[in-house]
């Protein structure tokens, strides 16, 4: 028999506000104008967080699974209560002034799902998620909501095909780039741009969505080996169903977010975003659930973890291999026991299915990457980088930190000569007229949190760059975020921002640039006093949005460096959380 609740009810949490008593025949009232029974209002009542939506093949089928999740959630005993959410599309507005609402997708998604939650008076949440802003906004719900919660993701797209070559939405911003300086025709990017995306999913490479769906299991929020399986295939819809099942089970257990998540389970994702290669914005993410958990993380353990933790996965796009590739050898549990086997994980740590990361892997028993026939897999002792892939650079210019994802030579030092931009279009603009030059740091401010406003990640203009042949050898710097397909010498989320006066918005056009990736050190050549003097010096930029949404999240948010909450929520979290947070 499962625990009873506080007040008695057995199986439920909080559903018997709305559903017995005299006094919520009402509330019973309406339930039985959507067609619910008496054995419906019986059961726990789970909500089935949906962001199904046209505007992006990752979340265009998410009916579909949330259908399966249905089913799981009623063979199990539960009574399914589905409802919606907002997404948007990074890929389609990547490189417009839309790309502006991509971050704030993620509070909006978790505010709603809080709040539907909280007011419905549901007892338990699958929490769905297709594309890159709706996985951490899922998590950041059901983290604050502390219900019983299980994260499903939709899964990846399949590879496209073009010439013989397996291709992804990153071969196509590249190609752009390529199209620009004469070493492609324009009639190729049309045959690649038919090609490349061949049906429902999110990005194939191991991008943001794929990073946090690998992280949906090492931190606990998702089954072992439901993340990788494509998205259009029978096996998504099995785990869709199991999501459901774990879900009733999580409730009759009473496993709530706070009785899995520690700082051992972000450790874990981190060691696994590092490890496979994973993108910069799973440090964004990360931080900001962990500021909803009230857990004592920090941007420089990222760094700490990424020099503990070999780089033994080698995807898109600093490799290329696809998430299904992974999926064919055993998912993301064989990266996981190579980790966990070389001591670089906490293997009691919690998780949604009541197991701790160890007994789960047992259970799973995934295979050994030593047996496997996977060139792009590599064992701890012998790995593709003896160091993981994200690394955090301070210096003068980013005295609060920022964020590089190796994609080539770990060890790299460079010197170069900065060409700033207050605008992510007049640096596009100039990259596409064929301008740069090897030594060129291309600088792109006031695209922070606060400035932009809303943080936009940029595929468009890093894309073009390394369309040309300059990953390597044309360094781009910014205080916004560079997309998970991102890579070459590309460092983003350099805090202070520059509408938050941080040095950054400093620099001028000739000053010259160190970045020192070995020495995680980023910096102008230029003195204290000089640096302070022109900042003295600056006129703030006015705001660009002083109405609607935009401007809401604006005054709003807080540092990258701390994940980009809204600061209003994290001066009360730093007032009233517990001390005894940081450890378990």
């Amino acid at each position: 028999m499962p625990p009873a609740s506080e007040n008695g009810h057995s199986h439920k949490i909080q559903s018997q506000d709305v559903t017995e008593g005299l006094d919520q025949a009402p509330a019973r009232a309406m339930f039985r104008a959507m067609g619910y029974d008496d054995a419906d209002l019986d059961q726990p009542l789970i909500g089935i967080a949906n962001p199904a939506a046209d505007v992006t093949p990752c979340n265009v089928h998410l009916d579909g699974l949330a259908d399966a999740a249905r089913e799981g959630v009623t063979e199990a005993g539960g009574t399914p209560i589905e409802f919606g959410t907002i997404t948007v599309s990074d890929g389609i507005s990547m490189g417009t002034e839309g790309m502006k609402g991509s971050l704030i997708s993620r509070e909006v998604i978790a505010d709603s799902v809080e709040l539907v939650a909280f007011a419905e008076r549901l007892d338990g949440l699958v929490i769905m998620g297709g594309c890159d802003k709706n996985m951490p906004g899922m998590m950041m719900a059901a983290i604050r909501a502390d219900l019983p919660s299980v994260f499903l993701y939709g899964g990846s797209i399949m590879p496209g095909h073009h010439r013989g070559q397996e291709i992804t939405i990153q071969n196509v911003f590249e190609a752009c780039g390529a199209v620009a300086t004469g070493q492609m025709s324009e009639e190729e990017l049309d045959e690649m741009e038919r090609h490349a995306c061949p049906g429902a999913g999110a990005c194939g490479g191991m991008f943001t969505a794929n990073t946090m769906a690998s992280i949906s299991e090492a931190i606990g929020f998702a089954p072992l080996g439901s993340a990788s399986p494509p998205a259009v295939t029978g096996e998504r819809e099995e785990v869709a169903r199991a999501a459901g099942r774990w879900t009733v089970e999580a409730i009759e257990e009473r496993r709530r977010p706070s009785d899995f998540l520690s700082k051992k389970s972000f450790e874990n994702a981190i060691a696994l975003q590092v490890a496979v290669g994973g993108s910069t914005n799973g440090v964004l993410h990360l931080l900001a659930m962990a500021a909803e958990a009230g857990i004592d993380l920090s941007i420089e353990a990222f760094d700490a973890i990424s020099r503990r933790t070999p780089k033994i996965g080698d995807f898109q796009p600093g490799g290329s291999r696809v998430m299904n590739d992974l999926h064919e050898v055993g998912g993301v549990p064989v990266v996981l026991k190579a980790l966990l086997d070389a001591g670089l994980l906490h293997g009691d740590a919690q998780t949604v299915t009541g197991e701790p990361l160890a007994e789960a892997l047992d259970r799973v028993d995934p295979p050994a990457i030593a047996d496997l026939d996977a060139d792009y897999l590599y064992p701890v002792d012998a790995p593709k980088d003896e160091e993981g892939a994200i690394r955090i650079l301070t210096g003068n210019l980013a005295p609060d930190g920022a964020v590089l994802k190796v994609t080539a030579a770990d060890d790299l030092r460079f010197e170069g000569t900065a060409r700033v931009f207050e605008s992510e279009e007049d640096a596009m603009d100039y990259v596409q007229a064929g301008q740069i030059d090897s030594g060129d740091v291309i600088i792109i401010r006031n695209l922070g949190p606060k400035g932009a406003p809303g943080m936009p990640e940029m595929l468009g203009v890093t894309a073009a760059r390394d369309g040309q042949g300059h990953a390597d050898d044309v360094a781009l710097i910014t205080d916004g975020r560079f997309s998970g397909a991102t890579r070459g010498l590309s460092i983003g989320h350099v805090a202070p921002e520059a509408a938050a006066g941080g040095p950054i918005a400093a620099i001028q056009d000739g000053d010259p640039i160190i970045i020192d990736v070995a020495e995680r050190h980023l910096a102008v050549d230029l003195s204290d006093a000089e640096l302070e003097r022109r900042l003295d010096d600056r006129s703030p930029p006015e705001p660009q949005y002083t109405t609607g949404v935009l401007a809401k999240y604006a005054a709003l948010f807080g540092s990258a460096a701390e994940g980009a909450v809204t600061s209003v929520f994290s001066d009360l979290r730093e007032s009233t959380s517990p001390s005894t947070a940081s450890d378990e």
